[in-house]
């Protein structure tokens, strides 16, 4: 066993969305806000379920003064590709409102961007991954708050890939980066208010910290079915689809084949110049993977790995998101790769997310576990087998911080 589901008391699974009620919703409707300087850390996907912007809304109430924005990696606007592609500050066309970047020279706010803040609020989407960086923006925040005084709230939203399981390696403490600075699985199945609680509180942040909670949400629903919109949280999460195989998708950054970036459909596609699609599909569709579908592809990305190369490979189709375990089936790819093209098979190299030395596929993995395990050729369900240790002493640790 190397996935783990939390009990979960019910809620609607079968299509219908449920009337999920959003943090910031409950925030702007509470009156927590009036009389306060605010400042807010977001994106474009900081929407309510009527698309109405938290930026909108927060200039909009009467006696609030909405006094400083920040952006996390991707930039403000969510328009910025590339890992380690900087964004500058600027500010606010329409409100003139400074608008602070958390993915530049600073990675967290200095006492100057919270000078004469009453509140930092921050509304951003996670899509359930360790290596997601909007949550380690949101620990710089909340360092940064308590060392200048600043209240913090954080307007809680649905997991979109579920809040029951729990799958992958947890981060070795050593391994520690900007796509993971605390020891959690690659998927986590928590919200980022669950996230919050845990950084502030089991790893010593100490921040005064609030959250503002979810009303109607169960563990087990997914984006589609909490009633909340899908906006792009960052340029290659297009849909909900590939937030669900991006768990174990990621971990193809690490090598030298494309996970489908510079593609319609980033992070289900894989594929390297030379592959044969019909012997590689074929060889992953043998090992039965639960939920998984694998399909010959032929692409060629317009930008990143193999730009502009006619590439092989397969696309994934998830034929039930319950059964389906992203980080095996990652681990899979990679093995079934290797196995298909043993001579084309390669690492990236570092640099990576600022990390020069550490090879990236270990700092994406949390640890160099991963890497030697496929090197000396083991089964992706070996490697599995191998996480439960780990999840079991993870998962009390995480109970202790679930608000749902």
């Amino acid at each position: 066993m190397s996935e783990r589901r939390a009990a979960d008391p019910g809620g609607k699974t079968d299509g219908q969305a449920a009337a999920v009620t959003l943090g910031s919703e409950r925030l702007l409707e509470s009156g927590r806000l009036d009389g306060a300087r605010v400042g807010l850390v977001s994106n474009p996907a900081s929407v309510d379920r009527a698309f109405r912007h938290i930026v909108d809304r927060v200039a909009a109430l009467p006696g609030t003064t909405l006094a400083a924005l920040f952006g996390p990696q991707h930039g403000f606007h969510a328009d910025v590709q590339d890992n380690m592609v900087e964004t500058a500050h600027a500010r606010h066309p329409r409100l003139g409102v400074p608008i602070y970047s958390l993915y530049s020279d600073t990675r967290e706010p200095t006492a100057a961007m919270l000078d004469g803040l009453d509140l930092l609020v921050i509304d951003l989407q996670d899509v359930g991954t360790r290596v997601y960086t909007y949550v380690y923006t949101m620990a710089n925040c909340l360092r940064a708050a308590r060392r200048h005084g600043v209240r913090v709230i954080v307007c809680d939203r649905p997991n979109p890939i579920g809040g029951e399981a729990v799958e992958g390696p947890v981060l070795e403490p050593a391994f520690a980066s900007f796509v993971g600075q605390f020891p959690i699985p690659l998927r986590h199945g928590m919200t980022i208010g669950e996230l919050a609680r845990l950084f502030n509180e089991e790893f010593g942040i100490g921040a005064d910290l609030e959250i503002s909670r979810l009303g109607g949400w169960s563990r087990a629903f997914y984006q589609d079915e909490a009633g909340a919109p899908w906006v792009i949280p960052s340029p290659n999460l297009p849909t909900l689809d590939s937030a669900v195989v991006y768990p174990g998708m990621v971990l193809l950054e690490g090598t030298m084949l494309s996970e489908g970036r510079g593609t319609t459909r980033p992070f289900e596609l894989a594929g390297a110049p030379g592959i044969d699609p019909a012997a590689l599909a074929g060889a992953l569709n043998a090992l039965d993977l639960p939920g998984a579908h694998f399909r010959p592809a032929a692409f060629e990305p317009t930008f990143q790995k193999h730009a502009g190369r006619p590439c092989g490979g397969c696309q994934i189709h998830v034929t039930d998101r319950r059964a389906f375990r992203p980080v095996l089936t990652g681990a899979a790819i990679m093995a079934a790769f290797r196995q298909a093209a043993p001579d084309q098979f390669a690492w990236r190299r570092p640099p990576y997310e600022y990390e020069h030395e550490r090879m990236p596929i270990d700092i994406l993995a949390g640890s160099d576990a991963l890497r030697r395990a496929l090197d000396a050729g083991r089964r992706a369900a070996d490697l599995a087998a191998d996480w439960e240790p780990a999840l079991a002493a993870f998962e009390p640790v995480r109970r202790r911080h679930l608000l749902y």
